[in-house]
């Protein structure tokens, strides 16, 4: 089993809250994790089975009875009256991580678990597998201010993992089929989350929306084309995309806007948080396709912020930074800004191995404004940090690692 970077963060928690939730999408690997850091003790009961469900669903009170703590809950999103159960459970208990709960329907688990457990339950998102732990290795937290290279890979070796995705049973298993994987994956999604939505009543034109999303991983965000594409009205493309916001298939990366930017736009950027799922959705079937196609810019750009996204939920070591991007209505745009300490970071993100400081010509929009610049730089496939001005570098893509 490949080791979860999120394991000394989960275990910090277990250690100081009362109940620690962890949350993702289907299959990022959250029930083995819990499964395999519990001790020896620990009960484990999943909401997956039907009469457990039931039980929880219908006396709460005599599911918690039976099932005692310390315990591993697996679905909890289920049986949302538990909670208030829980939450009078631990009121009566001085003991640090009694509860241990996981659900894959963040849309509804996170408004369940605000109104009974609040102030009582920390809150951990896992997502599919980073770079790193693929690999072997543990990141650190990326920091703008003081950046290292510490692994060097090579273009085609980057795509690779683009191309595969980070979905654990795929990873684990050599022999697992990938478009039979990826294709049971989706009929899953749709059928157990999707069809459970009540938001959602045709599943056909709702994968035929998905994959219309995936089309635009690391594009701004356009209602009317996805409207057009998937058939759909305005009301229905905001809220599918919602739920797959919610269930953390994709990221809306937020613009960067401040007032001496008033030309800024204000849609954000769709980012697919697992490059694998979204190059199957877009019938892509080598990494070498990928990589020579017109689109793996986009996939680059979106494969590095959900890296970043990735880094920030893993490492136990917190950074209080914030991602955006920038676009105007000249079309300027720069692809990552950091928001660290009142300093923004800019960088480009560019698949190339020749850098050179026209890349960085968007840079000249934050000059005339009164906001902190940082050093910044642009990340891309040169294989040392190469100094391109005064306050900005070429990276190779490693040091987000």
């Amino acid at each position: 089993m490949i080791k979860r970077e999120i394991e000394s963060r989960f275990k910090n928690l277990s250690n100081t809250r009362r109940v620690v939730l962890i949350t993702g999408a289907r299959q990022v690997g959250k029930s083995t994790f819990v499964k395999y850091i519990k001790e020896n003790g620990r009960n484990y009961v999943t909401l997956d089975d039907h009469n457990l469900r039931l039980l929880a669903q219908s006396d709460p009170k005599l599911f918690l009875q039976n099932y005692r703590p310390p315990i591993i809950i697996d679905e909890a999103q289920y049986a949302p009256d538990l909670f208030s159960y829980i939450k009078m459970e631990v009121d009566n208990s001085s003991k640090k991580g009694e509860y241990w709960l996981t659900g894959s329907q963040k849309l509804e688990l996170m408004k369940d678990v605000s109104d009974s457990l609040a102030g009582r339950v920390s809150i951990i998102e896992m997502s599919t597998l980073s770079f790193a732990e693929k690999n072997g290795f543990n990141s650190k937290i990326f920091n703008p201010e003081n950046i290292k290279l510490k692994h060097n890979y090579s273009a085609s070796y980057i795509f690779e993992e683009i191309f595969r995705g980070g979905y654990p049973e795929y990873i684990n298993d050599k022999k697992i089929d990938r478009n039979q994987f990826f294709s049971d994956y989706v009929t899953t999604f749709l059928e157990r989350d999707i069809r459970s939505l009540a938001q959602v009543g045709d599943l056909l034109r709702f994968r035929k929306f998905l994959v219309a999303v995936a089309a635009r991983n690391g594009e701004v965000l356009n209602y009317d084309s996805l409207r057009e594409d998937a058939d759909i009205d305005s009301k229905t493309a905001k809220a599918w995309l919602s739920i797959l916001e919610a269930c953390d298939i994709i990221y809306l990366l937020q613009p960067y806007f401040s007032s001496p930017l008033k030309r800024a736009t204000k849609s954000p950027k769709i980012i697919f948080m697992d490059s694998g799922l979204c190059a199957y959705l877009c019938n892509w079937n080598s990494s070498e396709a990928l990589m020579n196609s017109s689109v793996s810019g986009h996939y680059l750009e979106s494969f590095v912020i959900s890296e970043l996204i990735k880094n920030k939920r893993n490492n136990k070591e917190t950074l209080n930074y914030d991602i955006y991007y920038y676009r105007d209505r000249d079309k300027k745009e720069i692809d990552l800004i950091i928001s660290l300490d009142n300093v923004i970071y800019p960088f480009e993100i560019k698949k190339t191995a020749n850098p050179t400081k026209d890349m960085l010509k968007n840079f000249k929009v934050l000059e005339n404004s009164d906001i902190n610049v940082g050093n910044g730089g642009l990340l891309c496939f040169y294989d040392s940090i190469l100094p391109l001005d005064e306050k900005n570098k070429a990276y190779p893509i490693s040091v987000i690692f």
